[in-house]
């Protein structure tokens, strides 16, 4: 027979520092929350572009740091520092915590952005339950991305998993069931499911040949489809001007080689075989999947936002 053991487990709130006034702030509560974690896959570099893209370009406030002498292992993933001569500086401290950000229409939101725990898992999912109960946080997302043997002159893919239906049907191009390495994010997603939580994670599928270099176009694809499911206009542009470089450069390596080429045409195939032209790829996509343009999108948001909140 088992023994009851005695005591608690360690407090979750104590894993991080928050800004109080803004915390408690009535502002923050019934926001979206978008998470972003670095360090599991992250083919193209998707979740990095994401993050930079967003505190970079957006106004950004910060709400919680968590403390990563708790959470990470520095002698598996040692942060950079620079030795300039005959001294150090620019030591890059690992940096996890929440923030809150105005879009590009005005909506605020939260943003979870940082490494992914090494350690302390439950612990640290505890306390961002927490905080999403604090904040009464109206929908959480989350986004990563894996090497896909898809070719980059396809629609760059997504599949959804959650417990919105309507954020899932008619998305996912890809539903298996399939044993996977955990991530931070499941554990997460799962503990907020468990608690009654709104909660929907977005894999973006990456060309498994461009995995190790960043892909922009994948993480255009990925500010796109958070966009559409927390109705935020999220920036873009930068990383599409990216993406089209980038493309321009796929695009030459790709004509001066046969075996790339052959390679490339036999996922075309595979791909056209299993899509047969069914998948809406985009919530915000047209009947062609046609991506809107800057302003066609801004119009969209608007439009959604009004059907959703007629009454101011």
């Amino acid at each position: 027979m088992l023994e009851r053991i005695s005591g608690s487990l360690l407090d979750p709130d104590a894993l991080y520092a928050s800004n109080i006034e803004l915390f408690h702030s009535p502002a923050l509560r019934g926001l979206n929350l978008v998470m972003g974690f670095t360090g599991f896959a992250d083919a193209g570099h998707v979740v990095k572009q994401i993050n930079v893209e967003l505190l970079d370009t957006l106004d950004a406030e910060t709400v919680a740091v968590f403390d990563a002498d708790q959470l990470i292992d520095y002698r598996s993933r040692r942060p950079h520092i620079s030795f300039v001569e005959d001294h150090l500086q620019d030591y890059q401290q690992p940096k996890l915590a929440l923030y809150k950000l105005t879009d590009g229409l005005g909506s605020p939101f939260l943003l979870l952005a940082g490494f992914e725990p090494d350690l302390q898992w439950e612990r640290f999912a505890r306390a961002v339950v927490g905080i999403v109960e604090k904040l009464d946080v109206n929908l959480v997302t989350w986004i990563h991305s894996i090497p896909m043997p898809v070719p980059h002159t396809r629609p760059v893919g997504v599949t959804v998993h959650g417990n919105r239906p309507e954020l899932i049907e008619g998305i996912s191009v890809w539903k298996p069931t399939v044993d996977v390495p955990a991530a931070v994010g499941h554990i997460l997603e799962l503990r907020l499911m468990e608690a009654g939580r709104n909660v929907a994670g977005y894999v973006i599928h990456v060309p498994h040949y461009l995995a190790e270099a960043e892909y922009p176009p994948a993480a255009v694809a990925g500010l796109e489809f958070l966009g559409a499911a927390t109705s935020l206009m999220l920036p873009a542009d930068r990383l599409r001007e990216a993406g089209r470089e980038v493309g321009r450069q796929i695009a030459e390596q790709v004509a001066a080689s046969e075996d790339v080429q052959q390679v490339v045409t036999r996922l075309e195939e595979r791909y056209d075989e299993k899509a047969e032209g069914t998948v809406r790829r985009s919530l915000l996509a047209d009947e062609n999947d046609e991506l809107p343009n800057g302003d066609e999108l801004g119009a969209a948001v608007e439009a959604y936002l009004a059907r959703e909140n007629p009454h101011p």
